[in-house]
């Protein structure tokens, strides 16, 4: 359900689009990100890398707020992986001080606004101020009955399935032999996931022109739909993601079956 009028989302449409045509009642439930380009946005400008993560602030931010005013009921989006530590110090260094100076500056908006803030990925790994500013968030808004914000932060999808393994490997040690493999359903694998108890994406962003899922919820979105688009993750605004959204209420979800 649509939280604001459709011009009030999107008040200023190019001309090619038409907000009046979103179908309330085809906006996909969960929405995941991969957020790539802003290193070649940067360059392009002849700027460090890091200016590029910081321009790719305001497109988060919009992001965010026009996902909720839709009626997005979850939001996933892709911040740093697991192969990202590889890159130049510096630039992890600045992501690091970025996340947290980000999320410090925007949880009370974000509170404000209904939005509930969580991580996914393994956070043992964040420098301390960053892990604090992320805890600050779920802490402030963890009893907001509004959209999901899901940060996926030093997460690879790798690691969480073998996280999973583990923890149904773990339960079958702790039934002493009681179970059997084929005890083991999806169900109960998914429990041991970072996204346990969300529903899996409906819908997969890929800014940058990249086919590619990059060890992005490789469980999870077995069944999304993929919307990959040229525009750098800076210039991504909400009429991009107004773009995304009426291709994917056109799109046919057979799951598997036919019609």
């Amino acid at each position: 359900m649509f939280h604001k009028a459709l011009t009030d989302i999107f008040p200023d449409p190019p001309t090619d689009l038409d907000p009046e045509a979103l179908d309330e009642a085809r906006v996909p439930e969960h929405i995941a990100v991969i957020m790539d380009g802003n290193g070649r946005w940067a360059k392009k400008r002849a700027l460090n890398r890091l200016r590029g993560h910081k321009a790719g602030i305001e497109a988060v931010r919009e992001t965010i707020r026009c996902a909720s005013d839709a009626g997005v009921r979850y939001l996933t989006v892709y911040a740093f992986s697991t192969e990202n530590w590889k890159r130049p110090d510096d630039e992890v260094v600045g992501l690091m001080n970025l996340f947290a100076k980000t999320m410090l500056a925007e949880v009370d908006g974000l509170d404000e606004e209904n939005v509930r803030v969580r991580t996914i990925g393994d956070l043992s790994l964040l420098p301390e101020d960053t892990r604090a500013a992320f805890g600050r968030a779920w802490d402030q808004t963890c009893g907001n009955t509004g959209m999901t914000l899901n940060v996926a932060v030093n997460y690879g999808s790798r690691e969480e399935i073998m996280r999973a393994v583990r923890a149904v490997a773990d339960a079958a040690v702790a039934a002493a032999g009681r179970g059997e493999a084929r005890d083991v359903t999806p169900e109960l694998f998914e429990r041991g996931l970072y996204t346990a108890g969300i529903p899996d994406p409906d819908l997969v962003i890929r800014t940058s022109g990249e086919h590619r899922i990059s060890n992005f919820l490789l469980w999870q979105v077995a069944y999304a739909e993929f919307y990959v688009t040229d525009v750098l993750w800076p210039d991504f605004d909400r009429y991009e993601l107004l773009r995304a959204l009426l291709d994917f209420q056109h799109r046919d979800r057979r799951f598997g079956g036919v019609r």
